[in-house]
């Protein structure tokens, strides 16, 4: 396994493997039995980096969420696992009352909910502290000083260490993080955004960001990360859910002229190196210049076998430049 640092502060910064693992269908879609093993087979090869939320995976049974949160928990206290692992969560979106969502009805950002929510989810996953929480969607119902407030007051009382962002439009982060340096707050040190080789249209609005800005870590995005040396982006859907080998799972806004480009340069460059496309997925961003840490779920420790290999594959300086040019 390979490590990188994030965050900038010795009291908080920690190092994680560059390949984070994610849990958001532990306990849920994926058993606790198969869901024990992933984890198992993670942390034996030298995985440190869990993410999860406080949300997931609200929509497989129409409840409020808390099942990843719930599993990691038991987990961590049947293999004695301690600070030597970081657990990410995220708070925001899970909604407020079962059979809701968090388009129609989130919990929001407002501090009483960060306090009460972060608690929560210290409870469910069995830590004094969590290493890294996340706002994980945008709450422009309150003033964004009171949840920059909110979040630095659980840091100063050590509850927290670190603190992320996740699908906030770039402005806003930025605003935030003025807010926090300008107060002497900790603020938002690490971003996570949907990042793959392949890139969405960004004519086609989200369902949920009407102005398709945000969720995707788009070139606005990636021109911030390297004006910024102290930031790191979490790369979640890294692997787009399996479209690189089934290509019926490509998302509508996926399929444009650029797409084909680019598969076929991942294509040769997987068989120049007798790698899978996946593993130049994340080998790709694992190895480039911007401090990316992509986060891949796993279904079956077979899954995640094939991307811990990724850590490990060295792509040429040609392969790499050739994977950055394609349009």
């Amino acid at each position: 396994m390979k490590y990188r640092t994030i965050g900038s502060d010795p009291q908080t910064r920690r190092e994680v493997s560059v390949l984070a693992l994610g849990a958001m269908l532990f306990g849920s879609v994926t058993d606790e039995k198969t869901s024990f093993a992933i984890l198992d087979r993670y942390v034996e090869a030298g995985g440190t980096f869990i993410d999860t939320s406080d949300n997931y995976a609200f929509w497989i049974d129409g409840s409020q969420g808390g099942q990843s949160e719930e599993l990691l928990g038991r987990w961590r206290r049947s293999r004695g696992i301690g600070d030597e692992i970081v657990i990410a969560t995220k708070l925001g979106a899970r909604p407020l009352a079962p059979g809701t969502g968090y388009v129609d009805n989130p919990e929001g950002l407002s501090r009483k909910v960060i306090r009460e929510s972060a608690e929560r989810s210290r409870e469910r996953l069995g830590v004094d502290r969590i290493d890294l929480l996340y706002a994980h969607i945008e709450d422009r119902s309150v003033p964004l000083r009171d949840t920059v407030e909110g979040f630095a007051e659980l840091v100063a009382e050590g509850t927290v260490g670190l603190l992320g962002v996740s699908n906030h439009a770039i402005w806003r982060v930025e605003r935030a993080r003025a807010l926090a340096a300008s107060g002497g707050l900790p603020g938002y040190e690490v971003l996570q955004y949907q990042h793959s080789h392949l890139r969405p249209r960004t004519d086609v609005p989200e369902p949920l960001f009407p102005d398709g800005s945000l969720g995707h870590a788009g070139a606005e995005l990636l021109s911030y990360l390297r004006s910024e040396p102290g930031l790191t982006l979490v790369a979640y859907s890294p692997l787009l859910k399996g479209a690189y080998t089934k290509e019926d799972r490509l998302p509508p806004d996926y399929e444009h002229p650029g797409t084909p480009a680019r598969l076929a340069v991942l294509r040769e460059v997987a068989q120049e190196t007798g790698a899978t496309v996946n593993q130049v997925v994340l080998a790709w961003q694992i190895g480039g210049s911007l401090p990316v840490i992509p986060l891949a779920g796993a279904s079956s420790v077979a899954q995640l076998e094939e991307n811990l290999a990724a850590v490990d594959l060295e792509l040429t300086e040609e392969q790499r430049a050739r994977l950055d040019a394609v349009r």
